[in-house]
């Protein structure tokens, strides 16, 4: 078992447009921009960082099984995931993450329960350890932080 080295961001469909996607809802800021948040984030925690985005179900499935193998060998710490839309639909994610004991903080850019009733429901929420909502995209350090906070144990000085 090697040692706790990783963080991972996943993130779902139509993520990638970002800073041009009704900038209104979910601000002008790039995925790339993000990824470059959550990098000094991780790095803050002594973590690397393995960021992705898809906009294929099935490749966040067998991300998510795959970090899950990662934590298991003790390698990772867990997970942020924003599954955007995925989100409110997938019942194959929440299996995911369960099967595959892959602690994750759920993210979200808006407020999703300010805006249509569609979007109140998370299939991930139920096996999630924690939820960022409506923070921008701030709250993928905030997500990081969270997990950090929720999974290492406090260091005595």
């Amino acid at each position: 078992m090697g040692p706790v080295t990783t963080v991972y961001v996943f993130n779902g469909p139509n993520l990638n447009l970002l800073g041009t996607r009704k900038p209104e809802v979910y601000g002008t800021a790039t995925l790339a921009s993000v990824e470059e948040l959550c990098r000094a984030t991780a790095a803050g925690h002594d973590l690397e960082l393995d960021f992705r985005q898809t906009n294929h179900e099935g490749d966040l499935v067998e991300a998510i099984h795959e970090a899950g193998a990662a934590v298991k060998r003790g390698e990772a710490l867990g997970a942020v995931i924003n599954a955007g839309a995925w989100t409110h639909t997938s019942l194959a994610l929440h299996d995911a993450i369960e099967g595959a004991e892959l602690p994750v903080v759920e993210v979200h850019i808006s407020n999703v329960h300010a805006r249509e009733a569609v979007r109140h429901h998370s299939y991930l929420s139920p096996v999630a350890a924690g939820i960022v909502v409506g923070f921008g995209v701030d709250g993928y350090a905030l997500a990081i932080d969270g997990l950090v906070r929720k999974l290492r144990p406090v260091r005595s000085a």
